[in-house]
């Protein structure tokens, strides 16, 4: 598995909407074992392909951020919101935005559809933190990053707060 290079906002490939993965192949397997990688390497909770210059439609997350949690990853191939209902308002980030957070309002509940990485239809119900997650990579799909729905501007992270006091 590598390491890829994520791409920073303002990089086209960012703005533009993914195509449908028809078929899994050996380059796609490795596509998404190296996602995972750059996404536990960032510290992020979710990663889309054009994130790292690949413009298909395929996400990985993996919500588990406590050090003690089992991890929790999910592959999700061509994606679609069903259903959406309930709200939550908070701080979001994107690796493709390092540094940065911003108050988004996104729905508290989602139901998505999608194939897993063996091309095998899934069904995920999210609340909270994944449904949060599932909404922000599923834009990045479309060409679309949480910036757009920022409320009140971006602010700049302060790793200073998540250090335990001594």
């Amino acid at each position: 598995m590598a390491l890829r290079t994520i791409r920073i906002a303002g990089d086209p490939v960012l703005e533009k909407k993914c195509r449908e993965v028809k078929e899994m192949t050996p380059r796609l397997k490795e596509l998404i074992a190296d996602m995972y990688d750059t996404m536990y390497d960032g510290n992020g909770v979710g990663l889309a392909a054009p994130q790292v210059g690949i413009l298909k439609q395929i996400c990985v997350i993996d919500v588990a951020v406590e050090e003690d949690e089992e991890p929790q990853p999910l592959t999700l191939i061509n994606p679609k919101i069903l259903e959406s209902d309930g709200e939550q308002t908070g701080d979001e980030g994107c690796l493709s935005l390092p540094g940065k957070t911003g108050q988004v309002t996104r729905p508290m509940h989602v139901v998505v559809e999608a194939l897993n990485e063996n091309m095998e239809p899934v069904r995920i119900e999210g609340e909270g933190l994944l449904a949060r997650a599932l909404c922000h990579e599923i834009d990045h799909l479309e060409g679309h990053m949480y910036m757009e729905k920022v409320e009140g501007g971006l602010k700049d992270v302060n790793y200073e707060d998540d250090e335990e006091e001594p």
